[in-house]
C-alpha cells in the first residue's frame, strides 16, 4: 500500500529541493538573488532531475513537479541574508572531515538551507524537517553524507528548538 502524500507537502518538498538547488547556484555563479529566484519560478532552471535507471547504464530526466514558490522564496532569502550567521552556526558543529569549509558545494547548501529552516520556522515540526534533509541528501549522495546530516540536523534541532 502507498502513503498519500498531499499536493501541498509535495509542493514544500519541491521548494526545498529547489531551493538548495538555488542556493548552491547563488554561491557558484555569482548571480543576483532575484534572477535565480525568477529563474526557478519561471521554471527556466531546476523543472528537471536526473534519475538514473537501475537496470541500465542510461540517465533519464524527469521532469519535477510544481513547488511552493512563497516558500521557495522564504527559504532562498532567508539563507542568503543569513548566510555568514549560518556558516558560523554550523562550524560549530562540524569538525575534521566534516568541517563545513571542506564540504562540497551542493552538501554546503543542503545544510545551510536545513539549518535556517530548523531556526526560522519553528512552526514546522522538526522530525518533518529532518526527515526531508535526509531525503534530500541520498538523492545526492550515496555514502556516509545522508547519515551525517540525520546526525548533525538531530544535534542541531536539539540545540535551537
Amino acid at each position: 500500500m502507498t502513503k498519500f502524500v498531499s499536493q501541498k507537502i509535495k509542493m514544500k518538498s519541491g521548494a526545498r529541493l529547489a531551493a538548495v538547488q538555488a542556493n548552491y547556484m547563488l554561491a557558484f555563479s555569482g548571480l543576483p538573488v532575484d534572477e535565480v529566484i525568477d529563474d526557478f519560478v519561471q521554471g527556466k532552471v531546476g523543472r528537471f532531475a536526473i534519475d538514473n535507471q537501475q537496470d541500465e547504464n542510461v540517465e533519464k530526466l524527469v521532469e519535477l513537479g510544481p513547488i511552493d514558490t512563497g516558500y521557495f522564496e522564504k527559504l532562498v532569502r532567508g539563507v542568503q541574508s543569513r548566510k555568514e550567521e549560518l556558516e558560523r552556526s554550523l562550524n560549530l558543529f562540524l569538525h575534521g572531515e566534516w568541517a563545513f569549509e571542506k564540504m562540497n558545494g551542493t552538501m554546503q547548501a543542503l545544510l545551510l538551507s536545513a539549518v535556517y529552516e530548523l531556526t526560522a520556522t519553528p512552526d514546522v515540526d522538526t522530525k518533518v524537517l529532518i526527515q526531508e534533509y535526509v531525503d534530500l541528501a541520498y538523492a545526492f549522495f550515496t555514502k556516509n553524507e545522508p547519515k551525517m546530516v540525520n546526525a548533525l540536523l538531530d544535534q542541531i534541532a536539539h540545540s535551537v528548538r
